[in-house]
């Protein structure tokens, strides 16, 4: 068989066998609103919080009058009691305290040590507790002012020094967290369905395959490779808002390489199964250990050298330092160029790779093993 009807017959497989289709195709559209779905709201809106006033001054009662008026938070309680505002967290009718301590005026007047406010807020709203900080510095820098037109002593004060710090990023967590997971998506999406097809074509009976029809079946499955990459860098990352086009022509460069690496990969894997089923068995359960070897959720350098040197095994780890560097940061292909030199080593290496597993199987075919 040829190589463009090895090509035409391998993608008409996958469009006409649902199990194919549902892995390279719908899986990814599914992935690319549903992943984005619990981070679409980076801006912080509407958070309850209860408030314990323990200093009663003019200036603790304008930071709750300015601290109302802002579209970040609500306040749903005013107390003086620290206790029952933490049973009404609790109790999930509030989702966070806002505490301004004892003498909170006098220490801005004095200059005393420490801000004298405080915030504790519900866990499962790690996401938005940096913007809700950055509410709160504002809030107090707006009723600084208010009150420095009636108090001439707040006036002359120097006005205190707002510090966030965020540990990951400022543009929120879809944005830090969805172009990193995006890669384990599109290798692991590809990696099953390229699988796959091998493992159906084993299941079936395997028959001598050329060189050129090997090379063929791969190609299939690089092109819908790329156009799935292509689809979620160009059309996913605008729908949602994700930082994006700094080096398009690296990326489309770096591209192609990948979709090769995952689908050879893909393929050798699944030359080592006598049925569809049993690959997806072994495949689906390594996403999440790939997605921590990425380096993103944590560094490469403080993982034990020999897993940190196994992680470039994976194609979703050079893709998250070229795809991230290319999309995100505007990087030139020179100071990408280590990922890239290892994607086009791992390309290159999983494609000889299924020529020679392909090369077996015939063998096998010949004797009569297979």
């Amino acid at each position: 068989m040829s190589f463009l009807r090895a090509l035409e017959q391998t993608l008409l497989t996958i469009i006409r066998t649902r199990e194919l289709l549902m892995l390279a195709v719908v899986s990814v559209l599914f992935y690319a609103v549903y992943y984005p779905a619990p981070y679409q709201q980076q801006t912080a809106t509407d958070i309850a919080l209860v408030v314990v006033d323990a200093d009663r001054s003019p200036m603790s009662r304008a930071l709750v009058r300015h601290l109302s008026d802002t579209r970040a938070v609500f306040v749903v309680v005013e107390t003086g009691n620290l206790g029952e505002a933490r049973e009404l967290v609790r109790a999930r009718k509030a989702d966070g305290v806002v505490y301004l301590a004892p003498h909170l005026q006098q220490r801005v007047l004095s200059r005393g040590g420490g801000t004298g406010i405080a915030l504790w807020l519900n866990g499962a709203y790690f996401v938005r507790a940096e913007a809700i900080g950055e509410t709160l510095g504002q809030v107090a820098l707006d009723a600084l002012d208010e009150l420095a037109q009636t108090v001439p002593a707040i006036a002359r004060q120097r006005a205190p020094e707002v510090l966030v710090q965020p540990i990951f990023t400022t543009g929120g967590y879809r944005d830090y967290v969805f172009p990193a997971v995006a890669n384990i998506i599109l290798q692991q999406t590809l990696l099953a369905a390229s699988a796959r097809l091998v493992a159906d074509r084993r299941q079936r009976g395997w028959t001598v395959m050329r060189r050129a029809e090997a090379l063929g079946m791969l190609a299939a499955a690089v092109l819908v490779g790329v156009l799935t990459t292509g689809f979620y860098f160009g059309f996913v990352y605008w729908a949602q808002g994700v930082p994006r086009g700094g080096n398009m022509p690296g990326l489309l460069l770096a591209i192609p390489p990948f979709a090769v690496a995952v689908a050879g990969l893909g393929m050798v894997l699944g030359s080592l199964f006598r049925a569809g089923d049993d690959a997806l068995k072994v495949l689906l359960p390594t996403s999440l250990p790939l997605l921590f070897l990425g380096g993103f959720a944590w560094p490469l350098y403080a993982m034990p050298q020999w897993l940190a040197t196994g992680a470039w095994l994976s194609p979703a780890t050079p893709a998250t330092h070229l795809f991230i560097r290319f999309n995100q940061m505007g990087a030139t292909l020179a100071e990408a160029w280590g990922p890239f030199c290892v994607m086009a080593g791992l390309a290159a290496c999983y494609t000889a790779g299924f020529l020679w597993r392909v090369r077996r199987l015939n063998a096998e075919v010949c004797t009569g093993g297979a």
